[in-house]
């Protein structure tokens, strides 16, 4: 019989030239010297060198079992933690199994490093195992650049540091977003001057008002006839919802937001109006469509929460009297007069601009208005109109249950400041819709690039962010079933994510539009080969990684079972058969204008 000899490569262990280091430790010592508690990643050949360098460092190295729940991940942490969120990758398959996540955070401006392993810096051209070079050599770079603030590919050690302090810098600096750092395995191993690593990224002052733009923005607010108060992801992202309450109370002016906006205002304030587009409110997209003057704060106005930009349904931004006119505060001078005509631009910092808006009311005599003395009773009433239509369906007990009887439980199980994290679907719009969110920022969901599969990693994310906070994430049976291997990461983590499934068995919001549009729903609800629906037990799955697995078969199950998960201090999926309801569209979005039925 043959046998299989083993063989043996035994690191070399040379010592480094005198005055120098090793680059993967020098590298390790840095990023903890800027603060880096955690890096989410997966291993390859071309990282083990900083692996290594991580195994004896105090960062907390979290491994997933695919780059895209790693890159999730790290936004989680990023939008929990206010930190920039790092992410390791090896090359090829790699980093394209990252680049979804990376582009999610991109589109949703969040502060991110991806530090990627590359082929050996001598073997470019030459298409070494897992080299990307189809169009010019180390091509896989290229991949990022679409979507990443900046890319660097470090050819030579020296100047490793000044890359890896660059993308730090940049991650955070004006639009925040993602920055790849892209290091050939080689660069990892090589000798590097031991004080090499000596400069810090700059401390950023941000810009914000001059006192008389202050003073005639609260001016023309206080003058304005219907004015209304925009928010977007940006205010919270600036940690300015302090700030936007006091304007609105100081001006007496309704607040409306934009989906990423959403816990900008507390749930219950009497100026809040609610979300508006597509999935929004009625009164928040009247008094928009109406408003003679809209001070929009941190926000692209992005077409979903425009209602697809048609002044028919939530913005009517003429810049002149014949609809409103647009004030626009924001830190990215490309999103001002991108979708509408703006009067007034601004870039600063949303807390800044906010802070000296609230100073310039202070000073303004007679700040509040007084022909808008109805305005609170309004909003009370618009509100409470548009929740009666669904107040039955949050006390069903209907079974397999409604989606918004799901909602309700949560919002009764998880503590005020327990963060949920959504996935696409109706749990995404339904939340921004209907969830009472009370604590800024605790509402975590995927907006521009609207990625299937973000919730449950990215919830993973923002448990190690916040381990004292309870971090639910509240997902169909299509996002979760792309990628359970994220159960396996959080048992190894020790990450105590609550996991609630909307199992409708279906991509179940595209087969609404089919149903609606075509009356069929193919390719977009699960079947087996016999023609009958098709339902993945999650539960047993989730006792295969480890985990807590709970079926509910009632709707008077579901409360008990949150509050027992939440206690557990263990992963937890629980899975809630659900009937596939469409969740409300007060707004308008153009694709329902361009399908055809024919043959």
């Amino acid at each position: 019989m043959a046998t299989q000899l083993e063989t043996h490569t035994t690191v070399v262990k040379k010592a480094p030239a005198p005055g120098t280091r090793i680059a993967a430790y020098l590298l390790t010592e840095y990023l903890e010297r800027l603060g880096v508690e955690v890096i989410f990643g997966l291993c390859g050949h071309t990282n083990i060198a900083l692996l290594d360098a991580l195994s004896k460092s105090k960062i907390r190295f979290i491994t997933t079992r695919h780059e895209q729940i790693a890159s999730h991940a790290a936004d989680g942490y990023a939008r929990a933690s206010g930190k920039v969120g790092v992410m390791l990758s090896h090359l090829g398959p790699g980093l394209t199994n990252a680049a979804t996540g990376v582009a999610n955070a991109a589109l949703d401006s969040i502060p991110m490093v991806v530090i990627a392993g590359d082929i050996p810096s001598y073997y470019y051209g030459r298409h070494p195992h897992q080299e990307v070079n189809l169009h010019q050599d180390a091509d896989q770079s290229q991949i990022y650049r679409p979507f990443c603030k900046r890319v660097y590919r470090v050819d030579r050690v020296a100047d490793l540091p000044r890359a890896v302090e660059r993308a730090f810098h940049l991650a955070v600096s004006g639009r925040p977003g993602p920055v790849l750092v892209d290091v050939p395995m080689d660069i990892f191993s090589t000798d590097l001057a031991e004080d090499a690593f000596n400069q810090i990224p700059a401390e950023i002052t941000r810009p914000s008002l001059d006192e008389a733009t202050a003073a005639r923005i609260v001016a023309e607010l206080a003058d304005a006839k219907n004015p209304v108060l925009y928010a977007g992801g940006g205010v919270l992202a600036a940690r300015a919802t302090a700030e936007l309450a006091e304007l609105a109370e100081l001006l007496e002016i309704p607040v409306a937001h934009s989906l990423m906006g959403k816990g900008t205002m507390h749930e219950h304030h009497p100026l809040l109006l609610g979300m508006t587009g597509f999935w929004g409110t009625p009164i928040a997209n009247d008094k928009c469509r109406t408003a003679d003057l809209i001070l929009a704060v941190g926000t692209r106005l992005a077409e979903a929460s425009s209602s697809s930009w048609d002044p028919r349904f939530t913005f009517n931004i003429t810049g002149d009297a014949r609809g409103s006119r647009l004030f626009h505060i924001d830190t990215d001078l490309a999103e001002i007069g991108r979708n509408f005509p703006t009067e007034l631009g601004i870039q600063a910092d949303a807390k800044l601009a906010l802070r000296a808006l609230v100073d310039a009311a202070k000073r303004r005599k007679h700040a509040v208005p007084h022909d808008r003395p109805n305005l609170r009773a309004e909003i009370a009433a618009g509100r409470k109109d548009f929740a009666s239509n669904w107040a039955d369906q949050w006390t069903s007990d209907q079974y397999p249950l409604r989606p918004e009887r799901i909602l309700s439980e949560v919002r009764k199980a998880v503590p005020e400041d327990g963060f949920i994290v959504t996935d696409v679907g109706w749990n995404k719009n339904g939340v921004g819709q209907q969830f009472a969110i009370t604590v800024p920022g605790t509402f975590v969901t995927p907006s521009g690039l609207c990625t299937m599969g973000f919730g449950p990693s990215a919830a993973l994310g923002v448990k190690v962010a916040q381990p004292n906070r309870a971090s639910v994430a509240l997902i169909g049976d299509g996002g979760f079933g792309s990628n359970p291997a994220v159960l396996a990461t959080a048992i190894e983590a020790g990450l105590a994510v609550v996991f609630v499934i909307m199992d409708n068995a279906a991509f179940g919001t595209i087969a609404g539009l089919e149903n609606m549009h075509y009356g069929t729903t193919f390719g977009c609800v699960f079947h087996d080969p016999s023609g009958c629906h098709y339902r993945v037990d999650y539960t047993q799955v989730a006792k295969g990684y480890g985990a807590r697995g709970v079926m509910i078969h009632s709707a008077d199950e579901l409360g008990p079972a949150l509050e027992e998960a939440l206690k557990s201090n263990l992963p937890t999926v629980i899975q809630v058969p659900m009937e596939n309801a469409p969740t409300p569209t007060p707004g308008y979005w153009n694709i329902n204008d361009i399908y055809r039925n024919g043959e």
